[in-house]
């Protein structure tokens, strides 16, 4: 049973060392960019767009469906890193538990 005790302290640690990473990602802002920095999108750490910059060059009549696809391809990225840095917090939060039969995989 002592074995069994040591697990679930670990496994209470883990939790807690989870739910700070997930408070210290929320506060993170992850940017990327497409066309060379002409379109940036800042994402914060829900996940939610903070700032889109598009560069007045692209500001030209007919040129909407450009920016459109632009702008999804710098928020796809965002995402990317964003879901990159998840994983790894995760992953770190967890220690020698992740590797636990049962245990979600990350990353």
């Amino acid at each position: 049973m002592k074995d069994l005790g040591s697990l679930l302290k670990q496994a209470q640690a883990m939790q807690q060392k989870l739910q700070e990473a997930q408070a210290n990602l929320q506060a993170q802002e992850i940017e990327a960019a497409s066309g060379g920095g002409l379109v940036r999108i800042t994402l914060r750490g829900t996940g939610e767009i903070a700032r889109l910059n598009i560069d007045e060059s692209l500001i030209k009549p007919g040129e909407g469906e450009i920016i459109a696809d632009l702008v999804i391809a710098a928020f796809s990225d965002a995402k990317r890193k964003l879901d990159e840095a998840q994983a790894g917090l995760v992953r770190d939060a967890a220690g020698p538990l992740a590797n636990l039969p049962g245990m979600p995989k990350f990353g």
